[in-house]
């Protein structure tokens, strides 16, 4: 079914739940949660750890337990809305990330700062989740990975801007006050939730049996080859993508001598990057296919994270900022292709798939990442942690997923 045009209908509905424009809008400010509540402080991270009298270690850790978090709660708010519908845990989702961004705001040492990081990210887990899960409930194969393209529109702004503007936001204020306006970004994107999203999920699609339900849709997940394939390579390109956004700030400002504001403007180059390698894939999608798309995508990943390693090593800082935007252009182009393959066989457990999808993507790489900088997060350090991930996710495509595809049929455009 193609909705490129007109409104999007959600499956056995014949009523539009919402205009393909509004609908890009809504998923694409939910899909913002995770770039806010990592990059609008990023650039203040060396400052907060003289702040608290900490180590850039444990500095570093406030983002990896705000994105644990955001995997973790994944895994509750997915369900939740296979059985609720998608709006109501959302909302409540969204606006206890906004009190506990006030939270970090009066946090008095580093132990109460990574408690309330956690938290936050368990109740933003909500809006990530619910906005795949929605992508799921209006489109699906090539559709549903333009969509998710076109999303990275409106979802990469985050990045785009947040670095940019907490880089100037760092120059009038501490990162307490850059916390508080994370929380008011809450409080916007609360009202923007509660007066432009719609059900999508209708009560004869939900599912009704608390604990036994989910367990029937995660072992319909652990019999799928091809999900649990997928699930594997983006754990390992989950490593990759948060050692460069756990390392580049000290690599770049600490290492390579950047200002917080030109490491803002690099960061945000690279999100620009990011977002053009999606919509190379959203032009190319519907003649390719997106199973041709992710492997693809896939090898120029493992490729551009090499020639990084190879930057790193040579000590050159123009080589290492120029490779980190290949490489974050490339991981633009698997990116949407591998969350449609993954979800291509559950349209009716969309929240749990992508719950599970989501868990693996936001735990893993913020777990293995910073074991990686505990002698210090340098350019060599973010280089191989990032080959590592891109490679062993390569691996796994081509070893795993790609025969599974080619049983399927799924290679054809």
């Amino acid at each position: 079914m193609t909705h490129d045009a007109g409104a999007a209908r959600p499956a056995g509905s014949a009523r539009p739940v919402m205009g393909v424009g509004r609908a890009m809008l809504v998923l694409g400010l939910l899909e913002a949660f995770g770039p806010l509540s990592m990059d609008l402080y990023l650039p203040s991270l060396p400052q907060l750890a003289t702040s608290l009298g900490t180590s850039d270690a444990l500095a570093q850790a406030t983002m990896s337990v705000c994105m644990i978090g955001l995997g973790l709660g994944q895994l509750v708010a997915g369900p939740l809305s296979d059985r609720f519908g998608r709006r109501r845990p959302l909302l409540v989702g969204v606006a206890l990330f906004t009190v506990l961004s006030l939270v970090c705001v009066v946090a008095p040492s580093i132990e109460v700062l990574l408690l309330a990081r956690f938290l936050q990210g368990l109740a933003g887990s909500a809006g990530i989740v619910i906005c795949l899960a929605v992508a799921r409930d209006l489109y699906s194969g090539a559709e549903l990975s333009r969509m998710l393209s076109l999303l990275m529109l409106v979802s990469a702004s985050a990045p785009i801007v947040a670095p940019v503007i907490g880089g100037q936001l760092a120059l009038v204020m501490d990162w307490r006050g850059i916390f508080g306006v994370l929380g008011g970004v809450g409080a916007l994107l609360f009202v923007l939730a509660l007066t432009l999203m719609r059900e999508t999920l209708p009560p004869e699609r939900r599912h009704g049996g608390g604990f036994a339900a989910s367990g029937r849709h995660l072992g319909a997940l652990a019999r799928d080859g091809l999900f649990l394939a997928v699930l594997g390579a983006s754990a390992a390109g989950g490593v990759a993508f948060f050692a460069y956004l756990s390392m580049s700030s000290f690599v770049l400002q600490d290492e390579f001598g950047l200002s917080p504001q030109l490491f803002s403007l690099c960061f945000a180059a690279n999100a620009v990057a990011n977002m053009a390698g999606a919509q190379l894939s959203r032009v190319l999608v519907r003649r390719t296919g997106p199973a041709r798309m992710y492997l693809l995508g896939l090898s120029v990943t493992a490729a551009c994270a090499l020639l990084l390693l190879g930057g790193a090593i040579a000590g050159g800082a123009l080589w290492v900022i120029l490779a980190l935007g290949l490489f974050l252009a490339s991981v633009g182009v698997g990116g949407p292709n591998g969350s449609t393959l993954a979800l291509s066989a559950h349209g009716d457990r969309a929240g749990t798939a992508s719950a599970v999808l989501g868990t693996a993507q936001f735990t893993v790489g913020p777990i293995v990442a910073p074991l990686a900088s505990l002698t210090g997060a340098t350019a060599l350090a973010m280089g191989s942690t990032i080959a590592a991930g891109a490679l062993v996710a390569l691996a796994l495509g081509w070893a795993v997923v790609f025969p599974v595809l080619r049983r399927r049929g799924a290679l054809a455009p």
